[in-house]
């Protein structure tokens, strides 16, 4: 492995949270934890908003227009909005006790990441992961874009860890976020000062 190979990974924020500082810009990301899925100083940068409901659908009409018969079971499941980008596309992060060899990508070594149906199938006949959260759209990002909006006081950025991602209520995911950097928000400003 090259030098310049081991400063991209050690630069990565794959399997981190992204988390939108109290000024965000883009209204779409106001408040927002990304769980980051991959990152590359060439290929960008892509993740999963994991604390914002999707509007206007729920998991059985998801099931249902996803032909997938949901009568086996009843979870329990949020639909979340994932990001902005290709919002019919589906996505599910899940712990690793599920995984499938050809669609499920590891991340780190308590996530996983599957696209397909298959994994909805096993969720609604029990046979899914313990911890799940299924995701509408992705947040993708330009090779250069995502640094250049951490650089701008957009973004601040933690490990994540799977109680945050899994179990905690929505609600409380991005304050909880940024209480893991130690944080006091009342003291957080989204501007930088002229002493």
């Amino acid at each position: 492995m090259s030098e310049n190979t081991k400063n991209q990974d050690q630069d990565s924020l794959e399997g981190q949270l992204l988390i939108a500082m109290p000024d965000m810009a883009d209204t779409r990301f106001e408040r927002s934890v990304i769980y980051m899925c991959a990152h590359t100083a060439e290929g960008g940068a892509m993740g999963l908003v994991v604390n914002k409901s999707a509007e206007n659908i729920t998991f059985p009409e998801l099931l249902e227009q996803l032909e997938i018969d949901g009568t086996q079971s009843s979870p329990v499941i949020d639909v979340h909005f994932g990001g902005p980008v290709d919002t019919g596309r589906g996505f599910v992060l899940h712990s690793t006790d599920y995984s499938k060899k050809d669609s499920t990508i590891h991340i780190g070594n308590s996530v996983g990441l599957t696209a397909t149906t298959d994994i909805l199938k096993a969720i609604v006949s029990g046979d899914g992961p313990k911890s799940s959260l299924v995701a509408l759209g992705y947040a993708g990002w330009a090779p250069g874009q995502l640094e250049s909006e951490i650089r701008a006081n957009g973004w601040l950025h933690c490990p994540a860890d799977n109680k945050l991602l899994f179990e905690a209520a929505l609600e409380d995911r991005w304050e909880s976020a940024l209480a893991k950097l130690g944080i006091d928000l009342s003291l957080l400003s989204g501007t930088a000062g002229n002493a």
